[in-house]
């Protein structure tokens, strides 16, 4: 079974997503991820394991693609003004991040000391068609 490693962002997830759980079925538009965009919130070792992210804004490389949800994980980090910067934006702090395995992601979490939710690590595989993923969560 191949799977993919999608990021979804909080903002999106609190702006239009959907809820979605573990073991369910979603129907999500996907983006390339580009590894170096996700290095300072989730670290290099897990931002090279990403495949796509979830995009819901007019963005997307192709239209819906059907996934059952293997595994969820929320990620939280620090957020700071980098050194030197000019334009007096916070940025993630590479080595901060805090992963916490959960079973449904809403886009809302319960707060974590000194981190800030930043979005979720989703684990899933492509599904067919609705009846496939119902026969594969019933092994």
């Amino acid at each position: 079974m191949t799977t993919l490693t999608i990021w979804v962002d909080e903002w999106q997830m609190q702006c239009c997503g959907e809820n979605f759980a573990s073991g369910g079925l979603v129907s999500w538009s996907l983006m390339g991820a580009d590894p170096e965009d996700y290095v300072d919130v989730i670290g290099e070792e897990r931002a090279a394991e990403l495949d796509f992210c979830e995009e819901h804004h007019g963005q997307e490389q192709q239209g819906p693609t059907s996934l059952e949800v293997l595994s969820i994980a929320e990620v939280h980090c620090r957020y700071a003004m980098p050194p030197r910067s000019v334009d007096k934006m916070h940025g993630p702090v590479p080595g901060t991040t805090v992963l916490i395995p959960v079973d449904r992601a809403t886009g809302w979490t319960q707060a974590q000391p000194d981190v800030r939710f930043a979005g979720y690590l989703v684990t899933a595989r492509r599904v067919a068609d609705a009846s496939e993923g119902a026969a594969a969560r019933g092994r």
